[in-house]
């Protein structure tokens, strides 16, 4: 049995954000990471200051090394239960048997992107079957986008990747009817309106190269789609820390995990919770930037329940208050 100020439940760049912060701190850090980012599909990284086009595993081995100067410990594993084992533990289950225990459990577990199931989407995600705009348009400007559409949230989507390239599709799908004022928004913006379902994705020499409808394969460089992310609820209902769905224009678009303040901390005692797992839309940056906020907010936690303890621990006494300033305090 090992005994942890934090176990960091996921490596991701908000465990990993959040493991530096807390390893200088001082603190004895655990990291369980069961190897799955969200985006180990993906080639680059981008609109992270300073690593711009970085190879995600790259990032995060950097990440790994950082934790590592520090002190940090990152053990490759799967988490299947958490629970309290004391008034101030939580016991952590790993999938090989073993146990730890943590003062605090940081739930980085990030979500899992749910995709249309339409054929060829699944195999090309990541590569040219994009979402996010911020993370991949660059790359794919000014080629030929069909946006295949899952409700209404699409046609946001459509009309934010118009920015990128004149030449978009949207492709209907039978999910939606549009109004008069979405027909005329997209014509507005030169963006072309294909009915019927999809069927496939067409790809030729190893890259896409059209969306089939009906009988007819129109010719696409880049498909678009609407994932549904959703946290990883596992270690949540657990916790009895149930996610809530969100919504766009009456489409759910994802969950996310509500119970949580600002800073990280959730309606259990002593569990937090940073990254994706706290909203979907953050990116890399975002979600490294929370990691390190909540892991600081930890530490603070962690400093206030040790000076409540040595306050019980040591009662206060002139004499106590003189031993201290004799050890202390250095005239020179």
């Amino acid at each position: 049995m090992s005994m942890y100020d934090v176990v960091i439940i996921g490596g991701g760049p908000a465990g990993l954000g959040a493991a530096v912060a807390l390893s200088r701190a001082r603190r004895e850090v655990l990291v369980v990471d069961a190897g799955e980012p969200r985006n180990k599909r993906a080639s680059r990284a981008n609109s992270y200051l300073g690593r711009e086009g970085i190879a995600p595993r790259e990032l995060l081995a950097i990440g790994r090394a950082e934790v590592d100067q520090y002190g940090g410990e990152i053990r490759d594993g799967n988490v299947v239960s958490v629970e309290r084992a004391g008034s101030s533990t939580l016991r952590v289950g790993l999938a090989d048997g073993s146990t730890v225990d943590g003062r605090r459990v940081l739930l980085a577990t990030g979500v899992v992107d749910e995709l249309p199931d339409i054929p060829g989407v699944q195999e090309r995600w990541g590569r040219d079957v994009l979402h996010c705009a911020y993370c991949h348009a660059w790359e794919v400007r000014d080629k030929v986008i069909g946006v295949i559409a899952s409700g209404a949230a699409s046609l946001h989507q459509a009309q934010l990747w118009r920015q990128w390239t004149d030449r978009v599709v949207f492709f209907v799908n039978d999910s939606l009817e549009l109004k008069v004022s979405d027909r005329a928004e997209l014509a507005a913006r030169g963006i072309a309106v294909v009915e019927g379902q999809v069927s496939e994705i067409e790809v030729t020499d190893d890259a896409l190269s059209g969306i089939r409808v009906g009988d007819d394969t129109i010719a696409v460089q880049v498909a678009l789609v609407f994932p549904v992310s959703t946290a990883r609820t596992e270690l949540l209902g657990q916790l009895g820390l149930l996610p809530e769905e969100k919504h766009m224009d009456d489409q759910v678009i994802g969950t996310t995990l509500t119970d949580v303040d600002v800073f990280g901390a959730t309606g259990v005692p002593g569990v937090w919770a940073a990254g994706n797992v706290r909203g979907h839309r953050a990116q890399i940056i975002d979600a490294a930037a929370q990691g390190v906020q909540t892991g600081a907010m930890i530490n603070i936690d962690l400093v206030h329940e040790e000076v409540a303890a040595a306050v019980v621990a040591l009662p206060f006494s002139s004499e106590r208050e003189r031993e201290v300033a004799e050890r202390v305090v250095v005239k020179r």
